[in-house]
């Protein structure tokens, strides 16, 4: 229409009176398209005064010459203006030359019919647009006319850029409009765990002269943002479904971002949390399951979902907080990556089941396992865990009978509600860890012949009975990975 035109070329203008910025002097030849037009030169140094005269041996057209200050000479490199044209106006429908050669060679594919464009043209689109040597492992092209018009081709590269200690990406999907480009690394277009997409969005209803500092039209940047992640986990929510082998090759690569994005995109953490995959205690090593089918096996009666975290498959499984679950058939999924505690503490819950780690000291299971011959009864179970209190002192929070253990003597429970043990071995290790000594509720298993055993020690030969519930804690909490320091445990085992 007229009037958006008439916008637009109101804008442009601004673009053209720039050119003062850099020249001592414009002159702008021009010719009417009449056969017998006269040609003119318009003259300015831009201080406001401007002279049109004739000018003989025009052709039609309109040609710019641009005589620049001493500051700005570099603009008559052409290797500088190549780069120029190169970065801001390659898809400019019309031909753009550059001495005689043309620079922008590049389709906007953005605007054309998906079903027109060839995989090669895509491919190429993509090694051009972000200035790749690989191939993309998905695409994602689409058009949306409500709540905004919006053109956008992005892709997901085969490799994880920042997995080679690269360091973290740029924001790398450039915001154009109507092909022009307003923004290559735009930072709030999208949210910060999408960084590793690369392409294009175009949309006509941003204002043309929109600059840099006036993207704080945030209502508009918001906008954008909701409709591109929401397709973009539309995208990948169908490719785990229909081609669920490729969504796990890309899994492994770029699950970090997933993570990310799970724990800190709170607007998207349900549909983010739909794509997570883990191991499981039902599925073999290295194959993995998610949230969804984890709630289909889920047992009568069962009201949370358990996982442990721990380095790898075998430390998770021989630790003995996962001795209870087994014998009752709980599903409990298996993490090894630091950054999946602070996943599951921001996720808290998935459709309305909460998260919950099976190294806590509150998890409650529903029956007891099977007294067995010979164990402790209650009478004695208490006793036993008064004595060992004593002989540990500060180093326990408190000492009671488990129901949850089979065939472990013990297991050491974090008691400390605000950090897993995994958080504060990660602090630890960055040097930001509280010296004070770690909480733990001690249980032991009041149906094994080691703490059978220790009863009827600690009152025929107390030293000993101390050093074996020493040991006992040691022990556990080398299981549970809390054990800080190692030393005087060797001693005391050369003595037992």
């Amino acid at each position: 229409g007229g009037q958006e035109n008439a916008n637009l070329i109101g804008q442009f203008g601004v673009g053209f009176y720039s050119a003062f910025t850099v020249a001592k002097q414009v002159k702008v030849y021009s010719r009417s398209w009449h056969q017998d037009g006269t040609g003119y030169c318009w003259t300015s140094d831009g201080s406001g005064a401007y002279e049109i005269e004739e000018a003989e041996g025009q052709r039609r057209g309109t040609k710019i010459v641009v005589e620049f200050n001493d500051e700005s000479k570099d603009f008559s490199s052409a290797d500088i203006v190549k780069g120029i044209l190169l970065r801001y106006s390659s898809f400019v429908p019309f031909p753009i030359n550059l001495n005689g050669d043309r620079i922008n060679t590049v389709q906007a594919l953005w605007l054309r019919g998906k079903s027109e464009i060839k995989d090669e043209e895509y491919t190429e689109f993509y090694k051009f647009q972000a200035n790749a040597f690989d191939e993309p492992r998905y695409r994602l092209h689409f058009s949306a006319d409500a709540p905004l018009t919006i053109n956008s081709l992005v892709f997901v590269p085969s490799n994880n850029i920042e997995s080679f200690g690269m360091g973290r990406s740029e924001p790398a999907v450039a915001l154009y409009c109507r092909k022009v480009l307003i923004d290559p690394h735009p930072k709030d277009l999208l949210p910060e765990w999408l960084r590793f997409l690369k392409g294009v969005v175009d949309s006509e209803d941003l204002p043309l002269n929109i600059s840099r500092e006036t993207m704080q039209d945030r209502g508009l940047v918001d906008k954008l943002n909701r409709v591109i992640t929401g397709r973009f986990l539309r995208f990948l929510d169908e490719e785990a479904t229909k081609r669920s082998e490729d969504y796990l090759k890309f899994y492994r690569e770029f699950s970090v971002y997933l993570k990310e994005g799970a724990a800190t995109d709170f607007s998207n953490k349900g549909k983010i949390a739909k794509l997570l995959r883990f191991e499981s205690s039902l599925t073999e090593k290295d194959k993995l399951t998610n949230f969804d089918d984890y709630l289909s096996r889920m047992k009568d009666g069962q009201k949370d979902i358990y996982y442990l975290i721990g380095p790898n498959r075998e430390a998770v499984e021989s630790a003995p907080y996962l001795e209870a679950f087994k014998a009752r058939n709980l599903e409990v999924l298996f993490l090894y990556e630091a950054v999946d505690d602070f996943v599951m503490s921001n996720l808290r819950e998935y459709h309305k089941k909460k998260l919950v780690s099976i190294d806590q000291s509150d998890v409650e299971l529903e029956d007891s396992p099977p007294p067995s011959e010979g164990g402790l009864d209650e009478e004695a179970t208490k006793k036993l865990c008064l004595w060992i209190r004593d002989q540990l002192g500060e180093r326990v929070a408190e000492v009671s009978g488990s129901k949850r253990l089979i065939d472990s003597p013990a297991m050491a429970l974090n008691a400390d509600k605000m950090m897993s043990a995994h958080m504060r071995r990660m602090m630890k290790a960055m040097n930001q860890g509280d010296e004070t000594p770690i909480k733990v509720n001690l249980e032991i298993n009041p149906r094994h012949s080691l703490i059978v055993r220790l009863n009827e020690i600690r009152e025929t030969n107390p030293d000993l009975g101390e050093m074996v519930s020493e040991q006992v804690y040691d022990n556990a909490m080398i299981s549970a990975g809390l054990l800080e320091d190692p030393r005087s445990m060797v001693d005391r085992i050369y003595k037992i």
